[in-house]
């Protein structure tokens, strides 16, 4: 299979495989769209099963970000790079120093942060190779945008408990969580400083005794928390959850969550709507952190980023009546609404090269 027949390659820009002997690195960057500008994502460590499974991953994630930075209204683009193998065993600084020269030979194309495997620390080391990198210690979180993602997801379940429910008033609400590391755990703390009542699962044990410890998450197998009769479910922790097995023992009414790519097919949000669950577009909905990353790069007060942060309310609130109007699925609308501030961003590059 070559890249160029793959799946998930949807016209990429550029898609380059980076090796370096010495540290063992192998690695893929992807750029999906630059129309807004240069493509920011976070690097990924990850053992993928197969070279095809990570190809497949970054393709996917890269255009996710393409969208997600469009419908936040910022000057970015899509782009994402997956490092592969375990970052327990796998990790090194010379691995780190090795994926710094390689995404500095993009020459600015390419912006990274960080992602699931990889931390603030990680990102440090890569910047002593390359400038292209963000998140580091430019925020209130020492630069960690994990935070910001949790309160745009927040802000996002408050929304669509409001269309839902048609309150926002969280008290008693239930909510089940997949994955209670950087983003959960902050997501849970907003929930339940609301009210909310919160059961949480983990593949870590850390991760699950602190949220307990810490905040009263009621702790639930990982095999379970998909399936809880809750109102809301918030994926939090890998993609691809929701299958036609998966939806099929779905009981909540809500999914709204901080993982990226939670449908694993296209016709998965069918099936999710012909069930009668309301999906929130994970793009839309986990903006928090790219929107925190490009607040770092440009130094604006909190406020103004707070500010920002808090359009991923409004902007879900208008794709979700968007939605019930014209009875499709907010997975595409939101995907609709994008395109058109792509297509906007390129007439107005256009008009600017004719100027």
């Amino acid at each position: 299979m070559t890249v160029f027949s793959a799946p998930a390659f949807d016209e990429h820009e550029l898609v380059t495989f980076c090796s370096d002997r010495d540290s063992g690195l192998r690695a893929i960057i992807a750029v999906h769209d630059s129309t807004l500008g240069p493509a920011v994502g976070g690097c990924r460590m990850f053992p993928y099963a197969s070279d095809t499974e990570a190809l497949h991953d970054v393709l996917r994630l890269s255009r996710g970000m393409t969208y997600k930075s469009a419908l936040a209204g910022l000057p970015m683009g899509g782009g994402k790079s997956v490092i592969i193998g375990d970052p327990k065993s796998r990790k090194s600084r010379a691995l780190l120093l090795a994926m710094g020269d390689f995404i500095n030979s993009q020459n600015g194309r390419y912006v990274a942060a960080e992602d699931s495997g990889t931390g603030v620390e990680d990102i440090r080391v890569m910047s002593e190779r390359t400038a292209w990198v963000s998140g580091m210690d430019d925020n209130e979180y020492g630069g960690d945008p994990s935070p910001s993602t949790a309160l745009g997801v927040f802000l996002a379940i408050r929304s669509a408990v409001c269309h839902r429910l048609g309150s926002i008033d969280l008290r008693g609400l239930t909510v089940a969580i997949q994955g209670l590391g950087h983003v959960g755990y902050y997501l849970a703390r907003h929930l339940t400083t609301e009210g909310a009542r919160v059961y949480g699962a983990d593949v870590n044990s850390a991760n699950l005794e602190r949220a307990v410890t810490e905040l009263g998450v009621i702790a639930t197998e990982p095999g379970e928390i998909l399936r809880l009769p809750v109102d809301v479910v918030a994926p939090c922790a890998m993609g691809a959850v929701w299958h036609s097995g998966s939806i099929e023992e779905l009981r909540a009414g809500i999914v709204c969550g901080a993982a990226n790519n939670q449908l694993a097919s296209e016709g998965d949000g069918a099936l999710l709507q012909d069930r009668g669950v309301l999906y929130c577009p994970d793009f839309l909905v986990n903006a928090g952190g790219i929107i925190d990353v490009h607040h770092q790069r440009i130094a604006s007060p909190a406020k103004v980023k707070r500010a920002h942060i808090g359009r991923i309310e409004t902007t879900l609130s208008s794709v979700l009546q968007r939605a019930d109007e014209q009875q499709r699925q907010p997975q595409l609308i939101a995907e609709e609404l994008a395109r058109e501030y792509l297509a906007l961003g390129e007439r107005a590059a256009l008009l600017k090269a004719a100027c």
